[in-house]
């Protein structure tokens, strides 16, 4: 993890016309926005805010070339959109556009949203933001025979509301049951209900809402090293294969760190303030205010 990434892509910048172009290209987007920057700066990820406050990572891969040669991009979107490059565009340019396909895609994210808040995901760590289909669990009041049953739903990304297209899995007549009910009932899909009313629905049924505990114990990875937990060594003393321990407050991002990760990045930002044993600084994906006491990190 890098002590102070601004201060490197500085140096860098000394030394070649490609390093100078990508570091006042990086100041024209703002150094808040950038997460991380390869070694030679051919690699950069930026953060994004969409109009809903949900957070967005950008990963980009810059040529020797470059301008000439156009970036190469990949996010956590179902679709890339299709980059308007020439010799005059810059990472600004990029992030602009980057910027409007995310508008695009609201309708489709409060889809999401609404299922991932209110149904029982299977393996909901993999239900990222880029995935347009969910596997929800169907329940065991429906499932008598003791078999497992589940539901993939794929969302139209273009036409969210939209009755989904769906795949029942499963063994027995239970699931077969269920495949002839949505099909009795497939007309009955409004859009200006709520997805999950539209599915209980068809479905004929009350689905199993997410549990509480599910939301409780979900272990995210840290958003500054991306690992769940600190290695393990005595460098790090007492904090040593530590999990996770510090989330954003900001409702629309609650994006999780390890303490001693956010320490190291709020000292490397020239904007944060110290009182006494607490650092006062911008969320890394937010931008929101946080407050990281410096005691339950290594000195």
């Amino acid at each position: 993890m890098e002590v102070n990434q601004q201060a490197r892509c500085r140096e860098l910048a000394k030394s070649s016309s490609f390093y100078n172009t990508v570091y006042s290209e990086i100041e024209e987007v703002g150094w808040d926005h950038l997460v991380r920057a390869g070694g030679d700066l051919s690699f950069l990820i930026f953060r994004v805010l969409d109009k809903k406050g949900r957070v967005h990572v950008m990963e980009i891969q810059l040529d020797k070339a470059y301008p000439r040669v156009p970036p190469m991009v990949s996010a956590d979107v179902p679709y890339i959109f299709n980059l308007k490059w020439s010799m005059n565009s810059r990472l600004k340019n990029l992030v602009q556009q980057f910027e409007k396909h995310l508008e695009k895609l609201q309708g489709f994210w409060s889809t999401l949203d609404e299922i991932d808040r209110s149904l029982q995901i299977v393996d909901s760590k993999q239900a990222s933001r880029a995935i347009p289909s969910r596997q929800i669990h169907v329940g065991l009041t429906i499932c008598y025979s003791g078999n497992d049953c589940f539901i993939i739903l794929f969302i139209d990304i273009n036409d969210p509301r939209s009755l989904p297209e769906c795949r029942f899995m499963g063994l027995g007549n239970t699931v077969n049951a269920l495949r002839k009910t949505w099909k009795r009932n497939v007309d009955k899909w409004e859009r200006d209900k709520t997805f999950l009313e539209n599915l209980e629905c068809l479905l004929n049924t009350q689905l199993p809402r997410l549990a509480d505990e599910e939301t409780n114990n979900h272990l995210d990875e840290c958003g500054i090293c991306y690992a769940q937990y600190l290695p393990i060594g005595d460098e790090l003393g007492p904090q040593t294969g530590s999990a996770t321990d510090y989330t954003c407050e900001n409702s629309s991002c609650s994006k999780a760190f390890h303490s001693m990760c956010l320490v190291d990045w709020l000292r490397s930002i020239t904007t944060t303030r110290q009182s006494f044993n607490v650092l006062f600084g911008n969320c890394p994906y937010c931008s929101e205010p946080i407050a990281v006491k410096i005691n339950a990190t290594k000195n």
